[in-house]
Parts: structure tokens; C-alpha cells; sequence
């Protein structure tokens, strides 16, 4: 499974390569992974410009203005960027496509990633609602961590991981 790290560098590169460019073709291949695909994201899309690239726990966030892809890459999932088009291998799900030849593709075997499409304040979205703070801000410090374990008879990668613990600080990132 993708881990947090490998989800910001995938985040890093994108927003390198695409923030600023415009969709300008969406192609998707299956209805469902872990959540419906919306069906309108190949009307949608094309001609946004995607505005930014953030991430949100494992939970890549697209902003295109008029709103946002969420995407989650599951336990098997990436993201590939090709200059060129090539044909679409098994298992790859959705095509994005940019105006200057870009090409996004999604691509997950078990089906567990997510894509879909809000309007509205990211942190309302159920997927996101209950993450705790982001271990890369000022927020997440020792004082939290002390706070988060104290009286707390768990291991602490469980301790971690759960994220009903601190859900109230994920608003205020």
C-alpha cells in the first residue's frame, strides 16, 4: 500500500508537471473501484485548468476551480505521467488527459483506490472528516503526540492509525 511519504512525492512530481495545465480529455474504463467512478468526470474535466495539487492523509486533492478530484490509490495503485500516449494495459482504470500531450493514468489491480469529484470544503467530505492533523505541519509536535498518548495503554503505530482520536484538529489545518 502506498504509505503517506510515497503519496507526497507522488503529489510533488504532479504538481511539478500539471498545475497549470489544462484537461482536455477524460477516459475511463471502469464504473466502479472502491467507490463509484462518477460517470460525468468525462464532461467535467475537460477544459478545467488544474489549479493545485495538496494532499490530505493518503488522499490526493486536485483543484480545478469549480472543484476538486479526490483520488486515493488503494492498496496496489499508482499514478503513471506519459508524454506519450500508449495503449492502456490491464488494469489501467482512467486516462487524464492534458492539453500540452500529458497523459495521466490511474492504474490499480485490486480495485481499492478511489476517484471522485466534490464541490465544497474538502475537510466535510466523510473520506477526509476524521483525519487527524498532518504529521508535516506545526500542528503535529510533541506536545499533540503527549497529549494523543497520555493514559493510553496501546501500541503506538495503533494509537497512530487511529484516527478517531483527533479528528477535531483536522478542521483546523
Amino acid at each position: 500500500m502506498p504509505e503517506l511519504p510515497e503519496v507526497e512525492v507522488t503529489r510533488r512530481r504532479l504538481e511539478r508537471d500539471l498545475v497549470g495545465k489544462r484537461f482536455t480529455q477524460v477516459v475511463l474504463r471502469v464504473a466502479k473501484l472502491r467507490l463509484p467512478v462518477p460517470p460525468e468526470l468525462a464532461e467535467i474535466l475537460p477544459g478545467l485548468t488544474l489549479r493545485a495539487i495538496t494532499r490530505r492523509g493518503k488522499y490526493l486533492l486536485f483543484d480545478c476551480g469549480s472543484g476538486s478530484l479526490l483520488m486515493h490509490l488503494g492498496m496496489t495503485g499508482f499514478l503513471r505521467l506519459l508524454r506519450v500516449f500508449s495503449p492502456p494495459e490491464k488494469h489501467d482504470h482512467l486516462d487524464f488527459f492534458f492539453d500540452d500531450t500529458l497523459l495521466l493514468r490511474f492504474h490499480d489491480p485490486r480495485k481499492f483506490g478511489i476517484v471522485t469529484w466534490f464541490t465544497g470544503d474538502p475537510h466535510q467530505l466523510p473520506l477526509l472528516a476524521k483525519i487527524g492533523p498532518e504529521p508535516l505541519t506545526e500542528v503535529f509536535n510533541g506536545g499533540y503526540l503527549c497529549n494523543t498518548v497520555r493514559g493510553k495503554n496501546v501500541a503506538i503505530k495503533q494509537l497512530i492509525m487511529d484516527y478517531t482520536n483527533s479528528h477535531e484538529n483536522s478542521r483546523s489545518l
